[in-house]
């Protein structure tokens, strides 16, 4: 079995809802388990406007999944929750599924990146993953994802959320 670590995030329809059917569907895929939940963070929207807040939370998974695979699995789940990639980077969505970090591995194949190749500069992937995993270390960069989290750290963009999911 293999940790890893999935953002999650959403900012159409019932977020919350979105959030739980998600987290279900990834812990009932094939040879899959979800073994721990960050906090949910409510975060500003960086894309283009006008949009909502997002909810964004870190899953961590284990798996005997392939990272294709598992990629895979999580593309058809946003496809179930009515996602719809219109090509416009950043625009508002259903649900954003991306494998973060697949145990310490270095992944590039076409269509997937591991590390993620932009969560080093994103608040609302950090602070969930360092709530989860502070100590975790980033495989190219070296860092723990706390010290990472601290570099980008903005209070105001990126809040932990106290609602329930649904």
């Amino acid at each position: 079995m293999t940790d890893v670590y999935v953002s999650l995030g959403t900012n159409l329809g019932d977020r919350a809802a979105q959030l739980g059917r998600a987290l279900r569907a990834l812990d009932a895929l094939p040879a899959t388990c979800l073994a721990a939940l960050s906090p949910i963070f409510e975060t500003d929207p960086v894309g283009p406007p006008p949009q909502e807040a997002y909810l964004n939370a870190v899953a961590q998974l284990r798996t005997e999944l392939e990272p294709r695979a598992l990629l895979d699995g999580m593309l058809a789940i946003e496809r179930e929750a009515g996602r719809t990639r219109c090509g416009v980077r950043n625009a508002a969505r259903t649900l954003d599924l991306d494998v973060l970090l697949y145990g310490a591995r270095v992944i590039d194949l076409p269509g997937l990146r591991v590390p993620h190749p932009r969560m080093a500069e994103r608040p609302f992937v950090l602070e969930p993953l360092a709530a989860l995993a502070p100590e975790l270390r980033h495989p190219e960069l070296g860092a723990t994802i706390e010290s990472l989290a601290a570099r980008v750290r903005d209070p105001r963009a990126v809040r932990r959320w106290s609602g329930a999911l649904g």
